[in-house]
């Protein structure tokens, strides 16, 4: 897929008229700030690492990776909305260490298009929320793969439907992921457990948020 793409378009102007507003709409607080709390410790920065958030959006990550990779790591943030990442820039401030880069996640899946975001492996890739957005999401995973070395840790928190007492909810989750444009269904984490070692996974708010995390070996040589 391509930025010129109808459904990226439709989703690009989507984000663009929800950025002012989107902390606000989310949410966060009562629903969504519990995976970026479960996930980010996932991904076992130190001081001195490399994270890469790809769908970063408005940056309600990029202060808590920051804090993970002290003032000698870096975070970059990805996200394919212009507007998103112009409300990041004022979370993050104008210190160091986070350098953010407008790009569909899906051409990281290009060699030649990375240039952006070209540089040391990363240690840590992280998608909150994100995988789920992207059309199609195998793309974005396998380019987010290129930019990790051997032994990075990867993190995936994403939606599915409530489970259990929570199933009650399903229809309200199913409105919540409609609107910001996820698919519900996507089960993007299917893909980490294949292609990662030493993966875990929980849930949280009766199953809607999954968050999943794995190593990456490398590719084989």
């Amino acid at each position: 897929m391509t930025t010129s793409g109808p459904t990226q378009t439709f989703m690009r102007r989507r984000y663009t008229t929800m950025a002012r507003f989107y902390d606000l709409l989310s949410a966060e607080g009562p629903v969504y700030r519990a995976g970026r709390l479960l996930g980010i410790p996932r991904l076992r920065l130190g001081p001195g690492s490399h994270v890469v958030d790809i769908g970063c959006g408005t940056g309600l990550n990029l202060p808590l990776l920051r804090d993970a990779v002290g003032p000698e790591g870096h975070v970059t943030g990805l996200d394919a909305s212009g507007d998103m990442l112009r409300v990041a820039r004022d979370k993050v401030g104008p210190g160091g260490g986070v350098t953010l880069v407008e790009m569909d996640a899906t051409l990281l899946a290009d060699p030649g298009a990375r240039g952006p975001v070209a540089g040391p492996p990363a240690d840590g890739i992280l998608f909150t929320y994100s995988l789920s957005l992207m059309t199609p999401w195998e793309l974005a995973w396998t380019g987010a793969l290129a930019l990790a070395g051997p032994g990075a840790r990867v993190v995936v928190v994403d939606m599915a439907p409530p489970t259990g007492k929570a199933r009650v909810l399903a229809p309200l989750a199913r409105l919540a992921c409609a609107a910001g444009g996820s698919d519900i269904e996507a089960s993007p984490w299917t893909a980490l457990a294949r292609d990662c070692v030493d993966v875990s996974s929980e849930s949280a708010r009766g199953g809607h948020i999954q968050v999943w995390s794995g190593t990456w070996p490398g590719r084989p040589s």
